[in-house]
């Protein structure tokens, strides 16, 4: 685990995590990337959720799960309500979806596993041209506060890149 992260998890957030997974794994299984992302409010309650949709050739770069989920969310709920979430992710948000979560005005983001872990995974592949950009150097640049909460577990977040990324 990586010595910057912050592990105050409970046992919502794991249950949560482990849900994104699944959700990681249904992006896959449709022919997409294997990400997916969700949002719960302060009760647990899920107010958005998705995978990914940035695969090519018919997908849009710009269509990452974290920011489909929280373009859900920002529908739904107000900002108010919104710092009160928790966005839960496969994998660290990337340099854009960390901006969106910041300007959708999301409190918390719990991960799975880093970015460098799935730079590991997934190498030079054209698909997937990772930054090397944490997402707390991204928050740390804004005015508010974002929490977050990983990476958690990644060996589980791992299984369902195997083979992907070949």
């Amino acid at each position: 685990m990586n010595e910057n992260a912050n592990t105050d998890a409970n046992e919502r957030d794991m249950a949560l995590l482990r849900e994104v997974i699944a959700l990681s794994e249904k992006s896959r299984r449709d022919g997409r990337h294997p990400f997916a992302a969700l949002i719960a409010d302060e009760h647990g309650r899920i107010v958005g959720q998705a995978g990914n949709n940035s695969m090519p050739p018919l997908g849009d770069p710009t269509q990452h799960a974290e920011l489909r989920a929280a373009a859900q969310a920002a529908k739904a709920l107000s900002p108010e309500q919104l710092l009160k979430c928790t966005l839960y992710t496969n994998a660290e948000p990337c340099c854009m979806c960390s901006g969106a979560i910041y300007w959708c005005n999301i409190g918390r983001v719990v991960y799975a596993m880093s970015e460098r872990r799935l730079l590991e995974i997934t190498g030079a592949h054209p698909e997937n041209p990772t930054f090397s950009l944490p997402c707390r150097e991204v928050f740390a640049r804004g005015q508010r506060k974002v929490s977050v909460v990983g990476p958690l577990i990644e060996d589980e977040a791992a299984v369902v890149h195997e083979g992907f990324w070949t």
